[in-house]
């Protein structure tokens, strides 16, 4: 139920950049057309490893309107096996596919295990703003962390991984472009999750296709980071005694501070001002793969509804 929108990202910037290079005949575009959709299943499974993963640590209930993995009768705490399986298929796909182009099969292993790397510790940053008995710490749900979150936990995956993996089978690897892309894509990512989390809270369940457990989950989520920052000590105190709690009343109070704190309005105005800062550095800064690879990824996020 996926919108494969990691995998189809990594051919539409492989096309874009090697079409912008000069003329392609119709078998070398198959080649790398070939190539770019077996990098972007390996950016798939890696996602699914990670969603399978996540759900089962957080407790969650649907993914993409349907029970999650572990929640069906016989899977349960076997999804941590399959999630090892799901991982596995990348190192199976590189090897098939580029293992006979030694320099090209290690620039693009190496991409993908600091990837992995990178969205594990996001997620072991996200798992231990709380631990996992006694009360909440409110103190710890720093703007700061939160960006150490989001960057590492989402943004690499979702958004430099696919850019880069498309760079580099189209032949743009040097650094100067990468650290351009990861710029980008760190910020647009960061922009990503904030928007996940507004979602989380706002979205129907039905057009969303999960249910939103931030708050129950004492999650360190852009929304309790701003009512942090604007809160009264009373209104702090409202969420010291409802955030993090299971409870239907208490996830209803919490809702309450977050509209009396205007946060919808907040999230807007981030929102419009985030893309426009995108769109002035993608101007700017982008000189060696086309613009329209950026500008096309954000348009695909931008006042998303899901």
């Amino acid at each position: 139920g996926g919108k494969l929108n990691r995998g189809l990202t990594v051919v539409q910037a492989a096309l874009a950049i090697r079409r912008a290079q000069g003329p392609l005949s119709l078998a070398d575009e198959k080649k790398l057309v070939r190539e770019a959709a077996v990098l972007g299943w390996c950016v798939e499974w890696l996602q699914a490893s990670f969603l399978v993963a996540d759900d089962l640590m957080d407790s969650s209930v649907t993914r993409r309107g349907q029970p999650c993995w572990y929640k069906n009768p016989d899977i349960g705490t076997i999804a941590v096996n399959d999630a090892i399986v799901l991982l596995t298929q990348v190192d199976i796909l590189l090897h098939k596919y580029f293992g006979h182009d030694p320099e090209l099969f290690l620039d693009l292993h190496r991409l993908l295990t600091e990837t992995t790397y990178q969205t594990e510790m996001g997620q072991f940053l996200d798992l231990t703003t709380q631990p996992p008995q006694g009360p909440i710490n409110l103190d710890l749900y720093t703007e700061e962390r939160y960006d150490l979150i989001v960057k590492y936990k989402t943004a690499f995956y979702s958004f430099y991984a696919p850019i880069a993996l498309g760079m580099a089978v189209a032949g743009v690897r040097d650094a100067d472009s990468r650290r351009v892309a990861r710029e980008i894509c760190v910020k647009m990512g960061t922009y990503f999750q904030v928007q996940d989390d507004y979602l989380d809270c706002y979205a129907s369940p039905e057009v969303l296709g999960k249910i939103g457990t931030d708050i129950q989950d004492s999650k360190c989520s852009w929304l309790v980071v701003q009512a942090l920052k604007r809160a009264s000590p009373e209104q702090r105190n409202v969420l010291l005694q409802n955030y993090g709690k299971d409870d239907e009343a208490c996830i209803a109070k919490v809702k309450e501070v977050f509209t009396a704190l205007e946060l919808e309005k907040a999230y807007f105005a981030y929102e419009d001002g985030v893309h426009a800062e995108l769109v002035r550095t993608i101007d700017r800064d982008v000189h060696t793969v086309p613009k329209e690879v950026f500008h096309g990824l954000l348009r695909k996020i931008y006042k998303r509804s899901k």
